[in-house]
């Protein structure tokens, strides 16, 4: 049986410009999200800024990624991962995107985070992995 292996990354909150929002209301990544994690998706990303340790780590998970959330025309890939913050279920999202920052990170929930969690910029989040 194969044994899961979790990695933790710790970055600042910090705000996106909208892009998460809209891949999210596409019927067809809402449906894999569904799919793949359990939930149907709060339609915004919260985005994190990791640190230095974390942003090397995050490179990691491009090699493991077990499911890419499937194009459409005109979208890009991403790589899509279990994960959890104080042990709240969630996602994580790796845009296939050409130079997208090794140290950004976008967090899918069904509830919106930034209000759950009470977070504003700036606010440190330490976020499991599950690969």
């Amino acid at each position: 049986m194969h044994e899961l292996t979790t990695m933790r990354l710790v970055g600042k909150v910090v705000s996106g410009c909208g892009e998460g929002r809209k891949y999210l209301q596409l019927n067809w990544v809402q449906q894999q999200i569904s799919e793949t994690l359990g939930f149907n998706p709060f339609l915004g990303t919260l985005n994190l800024q990791l640190d230095h340790e974390s942003a090397k780590l995050r490179r990691q998970l491009d090699a493991n990624a077990a499911v890419c959330v499937c194009t459409s025309e005109g979208y890009r890939a991403g790589l899509l991962f279990k994960a959890a913050i104080v042990g709240m279920a969630c996602g994580v999202i790796i845009p296939q995107i050409e130079n997208y920052p090794d140290d950004r990170l976008e967090v899918v929930s069904s509830l919106n985070l930034r209000e759950t969690l009470r977070l504003s910029d700036g606010d440190r989040v330490e976020v499991t992995v599950t690969l």
